[in-house]
C-alpha cells in the first residue's frame, strides 16, 4: 500500500498487515482517482454498491440529458472511459485488490452508454434496461462472465492498467448484451403489436 495514510490494516495469520478492503470517506477524499472510481461517493454503500452506482448513474443522465447534444455526450462517455480506466487502476492499486465492489465507475460509464444509446425512451423502457444490466452483470454469465474472467488477477501480481481496464471491460460488454436483448424485445414486442 505504500504507507497510504488513509486505509487502515489489520493484523493478517502470521503478523503481517492486511489493507482493508471496506474504503470510507477518508480514502475516497484521498485522491481524485478514488473519487471517480467510487462514483463520487455511490461505491461507499454497504450494501449493494454496484447498484447504488448504477442508479447515481440513471440519475445522473436524466439530470444532464436535456443539457447535452449527441456529440457532447459521445464527448463525456470517450473522457469517461479513459479516465475511468485510470481511476479504476489506481484505486485498484491502492486497495490491494483487482476489482473492488466499492470500484462503480465501470457500472457508471456502461449504464450511461445504455441509456445514450436508448434515449429518448420513458420511465419503464430505462428501468428495462437497469434491471437487465443489473442482472447481467451480478450473474455473469455468458459472454458477461467470459468478459470477468479476463482480469485474472493472481497473488502477488502487480495490479496495472490491465486490470483497470478489466474492471470497466465486464460492465460494457453487459452495456450490450442489456442492448441487445432490449432490442430483440423491442422487435418482438412490435410484431405482436402489429
Amino acid at each position: 500500500m505504500n504507507g497510504d495514510p488513509v486505509l487502515s490494516t489489520a493484523p493478517a495469520a502470521g503478523g503481517a498487515a492486511a489493507a482493508v478492503r471496506r474504503p470510507g470517506v477518508r480514502f475516497l477524499l484521498s485522491h481524485p482517482a478514488h473519487w471517480v472510481a467510487l462514483g463520487f461517493g455511490s461505491g461507499l454503500s454497504p450494501v449493494a454498491p454496484g447498484t447504488v452506482g448504477t442508479l447515481w448513474a440513471w440519475l445522473a443522465f436524466v439530470v444532464l440529458w436535456p443539457w447535452m447534444s449527441g456529440i457532447a455526450w459521445a464527448l463525456l462517455l470517450g473522457a469517461s472511459l479513459l479516465g475511468g480506466v485510470w481511476a479504476c487502476t489506481v484505486t485498484a492499486r491502492h486497495l490491494g485488490t483487482a476489482d473492488p465492489g466499492a470500484i462503480v465507475w465501470d457500472e457508471v460509464v456502461a449504464f450511461w452508454f445504455v441509456l445514450w444509446v436508448l434515449m429518448p425512451v420513458g420511465f419503464w423502457s430505462q428501468f428495462a434496461a437497469f434491471v437487465l444490466f443489473r442482472t447481467f452483470d451480478a450473474v455473469k454469465r455468458g459472454p458477461v462472465g467470459w468478459a470477468d474472467r479476463m482480469v485474472n488477477w493472481r497473488s502477488g501480481e502487480a495490479l496495472g492498467w490491465r486490470h483497470g481496464a478489466g474492471i470497466v471491460f465486464d460492465d460494457l460488454v453487459a452495456a450490450v448484451v442489456t442492448l441487445v436483448v432490449m432490442a430483440v424485445a423491442a422487435r418482438v414486442l412490435g410484431a405482436w403489436g402489429a
